[in-house]
């Protein structure tokens, strides 16, 4: 037995796509700054809209760790930095595609079964 037998987690390759890119807000950043080019954090709040200067912080410095996006700083008074997609960042957009054409799709199937649903809800 192998450890992938006995962990369905490591058996599974997209896991640690899922993980990086599907956290909470990261594939709207990404969606954004694919969209929209470098933009200053401010800039970049507003078209995301609802999340917080910690979150978006946080996020965005993830996403810089993992060289999905870049961090301009702009040594002027006053300081400026922007952020963008870098490469490997544009490099998501078949993917992005393929969701969204898959949204689409079979969104409406997912809310039919939703609504039709009868069991226990998860907490």
């Amino acid at each position: 037995m192998t450890l992938t037998d006995s962990d369905p987690l490591a058996a599974c390759r997209i896991s640690p796509a899922v993980d990086l890119l599907f956290s909470r807000w990261t594939t709207p950043i990404l969606w954004t700054l694919h969209q929209s080019g470098a933009v200053r954090f401010g800039e970049l709040a507003r078209q995301l809209g609802g999340i917080t200067p910690k979150v978006l912080t946080q996020r965005l410095r993830q996403l810089e760790r993992d060289g999905l996006v870049l961090r301009h700083y702009h040594a002027e008074v006053p300081p400026r930095v922007e952020y963008e997609i870098t490469d490997l960042g544009r490099s998501l957009s078949p993917v992005f595609a393929a969701l969204a054409d898959w949204t689409d799709e079979h969104l409406p199937a997912v809310e039919s079964a939703r609504s039709t649903y009868t069991g226990p809800l998860p907490r």
